[in-house]
């Protein structure tokens, strides 16, 4: 008999997990206590960095067993990550249901086809900003906006001021914003002689 686990996952400590167990057992799925996995991390950190996830697909998840979660942003950090970690646990043998999709059983054939049309959404969306980014670059170009990283200032220049205003290299550096061996390096003066 396959045992039934949940992943409930909040951003910030202000945050709890109690409304997606609650959410996940009304909708029939009565997960026992301790096959409930909570953590509270980034969305942004994708889902194997996550400790309690990691850990729960290392050593507790086996095949046969079922993952439930509530939301399917709860399985990565972006559109690639949830299709990785969806094909890890297939791989795995382990079901994969998510209650915020039309079709819950991501492992079904169904479900299979709507993560492959998301897939196709979220590569059309990918490419559309790449097209209004080089869209808004070409314009910003025709209106003479210089782009790219800035000049940069002349640090050499700036450490010698410095210590003409009598700084130690040390206070330089500080007042500055410069490594120590930056200052260092352009403290000394290189004088050029004519002949």
């Amino acid at each position: 008999m396959s045992r039934l686990f949940a992943y409930c996952r909040v951003s910030t400590n202000e945050q709890t997990t109690e409304n997606q167990v609650l959410a996940i057992r009304q909708a029939g799925y009565d997960v026992e206590s301790h096959r409930v996995i909570s953590e509270t991390v980034s969305g942004g950190v994708q889902a194997m960095k996550r400790k309690e996830f990691a850990d729960m697909i290392n050593h507790k998840l086996e095949a046969g067993d079922v993952l439930v979660v509530l939301k399917l942003d709860r399985l990565g950090r972006d559109n690639i990550d949830v299709q990785n970690t969806i094909a890890m646990l297939i791989k795995r043998g382990i079901k994969v249901i998510s209650l915020d999709l039309p079709v819950k059983d991501l492992t079904s054939a169904e479900g299979k086809l709507m993560l492959q049309m998301l897939s196709a959404f979220a590569e059309f969306e990918k490419a559309r900003i790449t097209e209004r980014t080089s869209e808004g670059l070409k314009r910003a170009k025709q209106h003479g906006v210089r782009l790219g990283r800035p000049v940069a200032i002349d640090t050499r220049k700036r450490v010698q001021e410095a210590k003409e205003q009598g700084l130690t290299q040390s206070k330089a550096s500080t007042y500055l914003g410069l490594s120590i061996a930056t200052v260092k390096r352009h403290w000394k003066e290189v004088k050029t002689f004519q002949t």
